[in-house]
């Protein structure tokens, strides 16, 4: 019943979305659309696909999900997505069965939205990418509840790898815990990213290798279940750490605690970007900033857009963010649930030292 309601509230959302942007029906293939629409319904195969094996058709008054013989019957007997208000029309694998142009209004005047470049032949179409990541990023208050569950499971996940961490592991050792502590979870690691020692400094996406550990880790996750995703990174060093590490860590900590605190209802991602330059200025790196991206806003994306200088999205409360300001060895990185009364930390590592900036 739970998930029969949310269906019904998501397709008056898309419908008030297709009204709002001029639209007679949206098509959707990518993943992230896909899970959005659906309710966070595994609806992938390839993790690492940007297009789903499936296409989602939605008119005015009907919801269709178009896919072929090999997906169709986990979809109708095991997801049960009737339930939840779609015809599943399936066909052979081997042919193409209906297409999505088929199924959409015809006529002058009308306009079709699609998330992805897709030939619609007899059919306006419009991008309704960038339009559609901001929709998709204002989270319902049950999706609001997974989030809290996933940052709170992918928290433990990395505090249990990161306490099987030990010098002389691989790169690809460490990512095998991290990855192993979040599938046991039914988390999907969608990015995994560890550097040990001078890497650390050197590269900001920094995929494992063969190299082994000898005093310093950093560990990157993105985890994804139900569709919705949540990003973190944490340190580890054994031994004495250095000055200029501390130094450059607790500037980072500073930078990514001024952009929490700056993200509230009706701030946009610019006036949080302004803010950390002005912390990473005052931290004594006025270009740090310059390096990497600082985050943006999370949900069914990593990041469903970036926070960039001068950049007009407004906040909301039910957003989620994840800030990740970062130097040349340091990295401070969490997902954070935007409330009316504040940001509340979901990636909270319990027993981990906290510094008061």
């Amino acid at each position: 019943m739970k998930q029969i309601t949310e269906a019904t509230h998501k397709f008056r959302r898309v419908r008030d979305f297709m009204e709002n942007q001029g639209l007679s029906a949206i098509v959707l293939r990518r993943t992230t659309s896909l899970s959005w629409v659906t309710n966070g319904a595994p609806t992938w195969v390839n993790t690492a696909a940007t297009e789903c094996p499936m296409t989602a058709v939605i008119t005015a008054d009907a919801q269709y999900l178009l896919t072929d013989n090999i997906e169709g019957p986990r979809l109708i007997e095991e997801v049960k997505l009737p339930e939840q208000g779609w015809e599943v029309l399936t066909h052979p694998w081997y042919t193409s069965g209906s297409g999505p142009a088929e199924l959409c209004p015809s006529g002058s005047g009308v306009v079709v939205g699609t998330d992805m470049a897709l030939d619609l032949p007899g059919v306006t179409t419009r991008d309704i990418g960038t339009a559609l990541a901001y929709e998709r990023s204002l989270l319902s208050v049950s999706e609001q509840q997974r989030a809290t569950e996933l940052g709170r499971d992918c928290a433990d996940a990395m505090e249990e790898a990161a306490e099987r961490v030990q010098p002389g592991q691989t790169e690809y050792e460490i990512a095998a815990h991290l990855w192993e502590r979040n599938q046991a979870r039914g988390i999907q690691a969608i990015v995994t990213l560890i550097a040990t020692d001078e890497r650390i400094f050197r590269f900001r996406h920094p995929l494992p290798t063969v190299k082994r550990l000898d005093r310093y880790a950093m560990l990157v996750t993105c985890g994804r279940r139900d569709g919705l995703v949540t990003s973190m990174t944490r340190l580890i060093h054994f031994g004495p750490v250095p000055e200029e590490v501390l130094q450059r860590h607790h500037a980072v900590l500073t930078v990514d605690a001024r952009m929490i605190a700056a993200s509230r209802p009706g701030r946009t991602t610019g006036d949080v970007v302004e803010t950390a330059q002005a912390a990473y200025a005052d931290a004594g790196y006025p270009d740090g900033w310059h390096g990497h991206h600082q985050g943006g806003v999370i949900g069914y994306e990593p990041r469903e857009f970036l926070g960039l200088p001068g950049g007009d999205e407004v906040l909301r409360a039910g957003m989620t963010c994840t800030w990740n300001p970062s130097l040349p060895g340091a990295k401070s990185e969490d997902t954070f649930l935007i409330g009316p009364e504040g940001p509340q930390i979901l990636t909270t590592t319990t027993g981990w030292p906290m510094l008061e900036p």
